[in-house]
């Protein structure tokens, strides 16, 4: 037992994935000073009471820019190309004062779902210019007592050929952009377009996080080209896709050479369930396909996954409330999860998106951060399967949130 009267804040009994039995958690200046079994302190003390508790949940990919967009364009669309096209004609319109309103609604909806890391994806291009893009700063700046937002500028519509968005995609991220992306997919000359974002990248010194092979058609791909830039820029571990649904169209043989593929490259995956599910396989009157990469398969053979949000009512994807555990949760019953991948699972929305984003102060661990979230569960290795409340929710030692429980009005005798 440690005596310490210097603690400013104690969690009692809380359950970490690493630990057997409930610890203790000390914070001093809004940092973890001590875990150990007992503390002994008189410092406040919060009660977990044996619940799991952990670092908040880590959403890697969500486009806050063009969320809850459902009342303005009807939903009568069925593709990709579809949902582009919409949010294109849409986006002339947007206001700095709406990209902040819908952003500020689905950050306060993940706040309360335990997420306390975010990487928000925001389009530049003509059509917008950098207003999102000034929403979106002021959104990081106003909720950061709660949760830490990066911000990956990106044009949604090509570069190449879309006159002035490498221009404005340049200023953005002299004026706020922290990692940059791209979208080859969407422009006339896809290999141009990837040599000019990891141009930039190097040029900024950012991260960098794409739209790839977004479809299911395995004949052709843009993988080959990311991971040779990845090389020629010595970008391991700075490279990250999202969606990359061709994957889950390759038999297995090509799919172990493509995880091998990402893996000594050092280049991410991110799945983003609800609209590649939403989207792909459209077409099809039967046995529609369901474009999920296998995530928990890919972390496997060594290549960093994460499972993320995408987007939250808009044409790209009419549902979402911006819970990570209901995502894994649904990602977990497509792919097939077992018993046995559940822990997999529940880390595709923590710890691996915490090192896809390269995020080293990520974790319950003596020095970083006390960012903590407790689920109404006690034991982690049902998490995901559980779907438990999330009941609470802290940054740097403040509490941020707070759910209760529900009461159940029983009859009398």
């Amino acid at each position: 037992m440690t005596t310490d009267t210097a603690f400013d804040l104690v969690f009692r009994n809380a359950l970490l994935r690493s630990s057997a039995t409930p610890v203790d958690i000390g914070v001093k200046g809004g940092r973890i000073a001590a875990i150990e079994p007992r503390l002994a302190c008189d410092a406040v003390e919060i009660d977990v009471s044996g619940r799991l508790a952990l670092p908040g949940f880590v959403d890697t990919h969500i486009h806050l820019d063009k969320a809850c967009l459902l009342e303005r364009c009807g939903h009568n669309h069925g593709s990709l190309g579809d949902a582009i096209r919409a949010v294109s004609a849409m986006k002339r319109d947007f206001s700095v004062e709406d990209v902040y309103a819908r952003g500020a609604r689905v950050i306060e909806r993940a706040i309360v779902h335990g997420t306390t890391r975010m990487r928000t994806h925001v389009e530049i291009d003509p059509r917008i210019g950098l207003r999102s893009l000034e929403a979106v700063k002021a959104l990081k700046r106003d909720y950061a007592w709660a949760l830490d937002l990066s911000i990956c500028v990106f044009p949604q519509e090509g570069l190449t050929n879309d006159p002035g968005s490498q221009e404005l995609l340049v200023q953005a991220l002299r004026d706020g952009g922290e990692v940059i992306g791209g979208c080859p997919y969407t422009d006339t000359d896809p290999n141009a377009h990837l040599a000019r974002v990891f141009d930039l990248a190097r040029e900024f010194d950012v991260d960098v996080d794409l739209h790839l092979d977004f479809d299911l058609d395995p004949s052709w791909c843009h993988l080959d080209e990311v991971c040779r830039q990845t090389e020629r820029h010595n970008y391991q571990g700075r490279v990250a896709i999202g969606h990359a649904t061709k994957l889950s169209a390759l038999p297995p043989e090509r799919l172990k050479a493509a995880s091998a593929q990402l893996a000594q490259a050092g280049v991410a995956v991110t799945v983003l369930p609800a609209t590649d599910l939403y989207l792909m396989g459209r077409e099809a009157t039967h046995n529609a396909p369901r474009g999920l990469t296998l995530a928990h398969k890919l972390a496997g053979d060594g290549v960093v996954c994460s499972v993320a949000t995408n987007n939250v009512l808009n044409p790209f994807t009419p549902f979402g409330d911006a819970s990570l555990l209901r995502m894994a949760n649904l990602y977990a019953n497509i792919a097939h999860a077992s018993i046995g991948d559940f822990d997999t699972c529940l880390d595709l929305v923590t710890d691996l998106p915490a090192r896809l984003m390269n995020l080293g102060d990520y974790g319950i661990e003596i020095g970083k951060p006390a960012d903590l979230v407790v689920l109404d569960i006690k034991d982690s290795r049902f998490a995901i399967a559980e779907l438990p409340d999330v009941v609470m929710g802290f940054k740097s030692g403040r509490q941020t949130f707070e759910r209760q429980r529900p009461h159940l009005f029983r009859p009398g005798p």
